[in-house]
């Protein structure tokens, strides 16, 4: 869509002072949006005690466990219908956290603190320190991006802190090279950030499948593959807790995901905006719903044509003609590649986190406030037009839509999700000749 080296070179301007004139529409549009996602923000804030069900779930499964009652059990908690779908170790982590019901009751200036925060936290890609444009960008994302922050008030969903989580996940992997080919990154930093991301995806375990980016990096073969084991060690590693530490909550834990328990709400049987669910439709369109082959087939062919294809043509396009001295693999030529752009490299790393969260088989409203974040660090080194085409579909129109009174569904927010990744995808080729740089060693 745009050459990746003009959008970053458009990304360094540093504040809105020192742009050039004709870029003051972007400005004055910026700043129209700003005050549109601070009348949503405002409202949001005043919803009533209804809303925030979400931690009253998540509070009253921790006061059912230290009162020694199974959490699993919908008839064990507190003025609620809904069950608890975490993790038992997390009954432990959250308990800080609900201590005197001073989350139930403040949820809403809490999570906007934490909203406010992973915003600040969000890195640039291969700039160290952001201007008051990037800035200003990356908090229309966070707090109007696709409603997944007016989704986080009103369900009260502990996604603010996995928001969190990822922004500084995010950082610290994102972390500029200051070599050419990206040695110089220090790997303690990313080995935290890898093990921050992995902690996040065993929180939401079905958005495992995010961590197999990190192999985008521009980091040697060896060091990508370290990145991933320590986030799959994460991942597996609060699993594993639970078991050891809790065996009988851990098989209720299971009995309430899978629904085995009679008479209570399951997570598993709730209608999701995700392609799995689009899949289910469409099978059942053929009456075919009861056939799980035929399911996950579609649900594929989704995944495939709407996502995971679109990146892979992509990546290959911005690899273009360049190649390595000697000829080797591929996959060879894909890490010498990363390695030699690392601004370009942390970019495609970002969009495939993006892509693969989107293809999660299970996606609620509130999910998207993460996609926001994934957005809003690529969104800041756009051309203006393009930067302003992808703010109108993820900020802009939800957002009107969410103050005039318009519910929009989850099936909305997963559209327009889509079509901003399709916006925020290069499709010109990198403009390197072709390369004489040897191939590395993984």
């Amino acid at each position: 869509m745009t050459d990746i080296t003009a959008s970053a070179e458009g990304g360094k301007q540093m504040a809105f002072a020192t742009e050039a004139p004709g870029s003051n529409w972007m400005t004055r549009f910026i700043l129209a949006l700003a005050v549109l996602v601070a009348t949503l923000v405002a409202i949001d804030m005043g919803m009533d005690g209804t809303f925030g069900w979400d931690a009253r779930v998540n509070c009253a499964a921790v006061d059912a466990h230290v009162q020694g009652l199974d959490p699993y059990f919908v008839k064990n908690l507190k003025d609620t219908k809904l069950s608890y779908p975490y993790l038992p170790v997390t009954l432990d982590a959250f308990r800080p956290l609900c201590a005197g019901g001073f989350l139930v009751a403040h949820h809403k200036p809490i999570f906007l603190l934490l909203t406010l925060i992973s915003a600040l936290l969000l890195p640039g890609l291969g700039k160290s320190r952001p201007g008051s444009r990037d800035i200003a960008v990356r908090m229309l994302c966070a707090f109007g991006g696709f409603l997944g922050f007016e989704w986080i008030v009103a369900t009260g969903n502990f996604a603010a802190l996995s928001g969190l989580l990822t922004a500084a996940s995010l950082a610290l992997l994102l972390r500029p090279a200051r070599s050419a080919h990206g040695t110089g990154t220090s790997l303690p930093p990313q080995l935290a950030g890898a093990a921050l991301l992995g902690l996040v995806t065993s929180f939401k375990l079905v958005f495992f499948p995010v961590l197999a980016a990190l192999y985008f990096l521009p980091q040697s073969r060896a060091r990508k593959l370290l990145l991933i084991a320590v986030a799959s060690g994460m991942f597996a590693l609060p699993i594993l807790a639970s078991l050891a530490i809790y065996p009988d909550l851990f098989r209720s834990w299971l009995s309430a995901i899978f629904g085995q328990i009679p008479g209570q709400h399951s997570p598993g049987n709730e209608v999701n905006p995700s392609l799995l669910f689009l899949a289910l439709m469409s099978a059942d369109s053929f009456g075919l719903a009861g056939s799980k082959p035929v399911v996950a087939a579609i649900y594929g062919l989704f995944a495939i044509a709407l996502v995971l294809a679109p990146l892979a043509i992509s990546v290959w396009r911005m690899i273009g003609t360049w190649r390595p001295a000697r000829k080797v693999s591929p996959l060879q030529t894909l890490d010498d590649w990363l390695l030699s752009h690392p601004e370009k490299a942390m970019r495609i790393t970002v969009l495939a986190m993006y892509a693969l969260y989107l293809c999660a088989p299970r996606l609620k409203e509130y999910a998207f406030f993460e996609v926001a974040l994934y957005a809003a660090v690529l969104v800041v080194d756009l051309p203006a037009v393009l930067m302003a085409a992808v703010l109108t579909i993820a900020v802009a129109i939800p957002t009107l839509a969410a103050v005039s009174g318009v519910f929009v569904s989850g099936f909305g927010q997963l559209t327009f999700a889509l079509i901003c990744f399709w916006l925020l995808l290069p499709r010109e080729p990198s403009s390197d000749a072709a390369s004489s740089v040897e191939p590395r060693q993984a």
